[in-house]
């Protein structure tokens, strides 16, 4: 019974012993721990955007929704702010099927949406490939960000189906999410010269209400060819794909509201987006009846939409962040781009260029030089963090908060700054123009 009591007793000193030691150790981690978190909301409150974030000192930067998963900010990057979110919607035609699949690995980062839509005139073969493609690649990527619309529609280039079909995409990426920032459209002869990181490096300094939109209101020969001419677009009502029909009479140029032409590619904001599809206003309705008869009416669609509004017009910046050339005078299309034009897409800043022909050896110079792609793998950014036998350098994935900018970010960085100097900003804004 002694020698139990005395084991006890030399329990309870052991414990004794440790005890006091275990409560400093304690105590320490808590005051180190509190110091870490002041530290990192006043780095964090400290942090300054780089230059151009002065010209928005009179907009309001959106608060990010506590709700969204991805709206938390990495311990890695402490002191940045938390990348936006894009909403992809590429489009493609018959025939288009692998260049779909190759742009979507080129643009693909967790943190997006993407939505394909592929022309209802593209066989079932086609649909069914496109279909089990992203099949796979949404289980292996197990993001579940990417879809396909089910419901195809007819597009013709020139007509008012092509603005149906952006409307219709943007509507099904709002239904999927409301946790993104911009809506791109793109087609599959497009191509990023950026990676995804340095996109959204850059956007991240962004306030996230303005547009990039390539507009103006001067018309010139366009009011001869395009505004006073009627059409009508067989793709709104039939199923199987025709020329546009044109009507003999002609019409006046409108005086209810002031038209704008530009670019058919843009990267437009979610609260716009919503404004065009469930809009408190009736004029995105009413210049979609009027541009039904318009010929290459999503040149002008949302642009003249943007300008009409007073709650827009000062939210653009009047450029598409696209590499595009045209003839002069511009035809139907842009110039085919090869392997000639590398170095003055890549020294223009874009973020994007059109169009290009399948598989045409730009674009695996673009993918070895620019983008650091392999062949059938997605872009590896700061969210990749191994790769399997195969080859694949984000079979491992990470945190998709993470970026990893590359020499690209300088390039579009130094266009966008470009763009809202104080000379190009402002005075570029949804100007009316006296013919």
């Amino acid at each position: 019974m002694t020698k139990r009591s005395h084991l006890f007793a030399g329990y309870a000193l052991l414990e004794r012993k440790w005890m006091r030691p275990f409560i400093i150790v304690i105590a320490a981690c808590v005051l180190l721990i509190l110091a870490a978190v002041i530290n990192l909301v006043s780095s964090s409150s400290s942090v300054s955007s780089f230059a151009y974030t002065a010209a928005f000192s009179e907009l309001n930067i959106s608060i990010v929704d506590p709700d969204d998963i991805f709206a938390k900010q990495s311990p890695l990057s402490s002191g940045m702010p938390i990348p936006p979110r894009f909403a992809y919607l590429i489009s493609g035609a018959k025939g288009h099927v692998n260049r779909m699949k190759r742009l979507l690995q080129a643009v693909y980062h967790p943190r997006n949406h993407y939505l394909l839509h592929l022309d209802l005139e593209a066989s079932s073969k086609e649909r069914a490939e496109l279909v089990n493609f992203v099949k796979q690649f949404c289980a292996y990527k197990r993001d579940g960000n990417v879809h396909v619309v089910e419901k195809a529609n007819l597009i013709t280039y020139k007509g008012a189906s092509m603005i149906a079909n952006t409307l219709h995409g943007a509507a099904i990426l709002l239904k999927y999410s409301k946790h993104w920032d911009w809506f791109i459209n793109l087609s599959a002869t497009d191509y990023p010269l950026v990676t995804q990181d340095d996109l959204l490096h850059v956007f991240s300094f962004l306030p996230k209400d303005i547009n990039f939109i390539e507009h103006t209101s001067k018309l010139g020969w366009r009011e001869f060819q395009r505004a006073k001419p009627m059409i009508i677009d067989p793709a709104l009502f039939m199923d199987k794909k025709s020329d546009i029909s044109w009507i003999t009479q002609r019409r006046s140029v409108p005086t209810a509201f002031k038209m704008f032409l530009g670019s058919a590619w843009m990267i437009l904001t979610r609260d716009f987006m919503e404004y065009c599809i469930a809009g408190w206003d009736n004029l995105p309705r009413t210049l979609l009846m009027y541009y039904a008869n318009v010929i290459s009416s999503p040149e002008g669609y949302f642009h003249t939409v943007l300008c009409n509004t007073r709650e827009y017009r000062n939210t653009t910046v009047n450029h598409d962040l696209h590499y595009i050339l045209w003839d002069n005078p511009p035809r139907q299309h842009p110039t085919t781009l090869t392997m000639e034009h590398f170095e003055n897409m890549t020294a223009s800043g874009a973020a994007f260029a059109r169009k290009f022909r399948a598989d045409d050896p730009v674009l695996d110079r673009i993918d070895k030089e620019l983008l650091g792609r392999k062949k059938d793998y997605v872009v590896p950014g700061g969210w990749c963090l191994g790769t399997n036998l195969w080859g694949d350098p984000c079979a491992v994935a990470g945190d998709p908060n993470i970026l990893r900018p590359g020499p690209g970010y300088k390039r579009l960085e130094a266009l966008v700054a470009r763009q809202l100097s104080q000379e190009m900003f402002r005075p570029r804004q949804c100007v009316v123009e006296e013919e």
